[in-house]
């Protein structure tokens, strides 16, 4: 891998051209992942916010459920924000009928639990590895999570509640970086995966 690398956006559903945008801001060369040969051609990937249930439904109807979790397993750096948060969690609290996770994080994960649509906020979040002062969080219809096992480290706590966690190769934040302008967590994910090289 040269410097800059190849990060997908996985682009079954969701906020993927803002992640796309993140990306390319950090230096990454950020690309659109919807199908097992493009996600063989990535360094990292990026689970974009949207619809946990659907995204489940939607990577196991493209064949990438398989795909992802052989990578993932296999230690491809991950990140996953919202929903991709959900989906890299190994257990949901509440999981709807049918739902599927990639897994990968030792963590235990509420879907929208800082509640609906019309409870969104915003939020400085301090995270662990992080400079220059607090990231602004942006919280829609958001997971938090409930418990990390030995593996997992909590690198983000909102109101008392874990909002970002890392293990490995893998990231996860309940908050959306992607929509503030603010690259600095989608910079470290790219140092993740340069470091993985």
């Amino acid at each position: 891998m040269s410097d800059t690398p190849v990060i997908g956006v996985l682009a079954l559903q969701g906020d993927v051209r803002e992640h796309l945008i993140a990306l390319a801001s950090a230096d990454a060369l950020a690309r659109p992942v919807r199908r097992p040969e493009e996600l063989a051609e990535v360094d990292g990937l990026v689970i974009p916010g949207g619809e946990s249930t659907t995204m489940s439904k939607l990577a196991t109807l493209f064949g990438m459920l398989e795909p992802l979790r052989e990578r993932v397993r296999a230690g491809m750096p991950v990140y996953g924000t919202c929903a991709g948060m959900i989906l890299l969690a190994d257990k949901i609290l509440d999981p709807r009928s049918g739902q599927e996770t990639i897994g990968g994080i030792d963590m235990i994960v509420r879907r929208n639990a800082f509640g609906r649509q019309n409870e969104s906020f915003e939020a400085a979040v301090e995270v662990a590895g992080i400079e220059g002062g607090p990231v602004e969080g942006v919280f829609i219809r958001a997971p938090w999570v409930e418990s990390v096992g030995a593996g997992a480290e909590v690198i983000a706590e909102h109101g008392g509640h874990i909002v970002a966690v890392r293990q490995g190769n893998a990231l996860a934040t309940s908050f959306h970086p992607e929509l503030t302008g603010d690259h600095r967590v989608h910079a470290l994910f790219v140092d993740m995966v340069r470091a993985k090289g």
